[in-house]
């Protein structure tokens, strides 16, 4: 996920260390901070595999900075990663985010549409936080108001997203169609 933000912040501009940390966490917020621990050695694994590089400015005040850049590779890498996400990523809510924060950069529409049903078929298929043997409980089967309050909140962010992936494939498939 941290390696696909860093493609994918990159993708639009290059980008000071810094300034791309920031935007990272921005995007993840509380959830996963994104400390200099991991953040640099992941630049360090893109560098080297050379999906991007670095270039030394002179800093305004203090030390000089480094500069990062996409490069065609790491571009063509992005999108590559964003066709084919791991299933983990359509899964997990907030990797999800990720993905979906860059599949603009996907230029093919059917290809974003294929990604987006990936999502559409997993909320589909009935689950829960809580179960009874193996079935799924709905809110109003539980007593405890407060596991009522995660499920209640699960199922209205789940037919917001619903819908907004239906009406989001349609118009890229229409898209596709011209």
């Amino acid at each position: 996920m941290l390696e696909l933000a860093i493609l994918g912040f990159l993708y639009d501009a290059p980008l000071h260390g810094y300034v791309l940390r920031k935007h990272i966490a921005a995007l993840t917020g509380h959830v996963r901070p994104v400390a200099e621990s991991t953040l640099y050695p992941a630049i360090k694994r893109l560098e080297k595999a050379g999906l991007l590089a670095r270039a030394t400015e002179p800093g305004s005040v203090a030390a000089p900075r480094h500069v990062l850049t996409l490069t065609e590779e790491g571009r063509s890498e992005l999108r590559r990663r964003l066709a084919e996400p791991p299933q983990r990523d359509i899964t997990d809510e907030n990797r999800w985010f990720t993905v979906l924060a860059f599949l603009r950069h996907l230029d093919d529409s059917a290809a974003q549409a294929t990604v987006l049903r990936r999502r559409l078929t997993f909320l589909q298929e009935p689950a829960s936080f809580f179960y009874e043997g193996d079935r799924p409980l709905r809110a109003e089967e539980l007593d405890d108001p407060f596991r009522r309050g995660i499920l209640t909140i699960a199922r209205a962010t789940s037919h917001a997203e619903l819908i907004w992936l239906r009406d989001t494939i349609e118009s890229l498939e229409a898209a596709g169609c011209r």
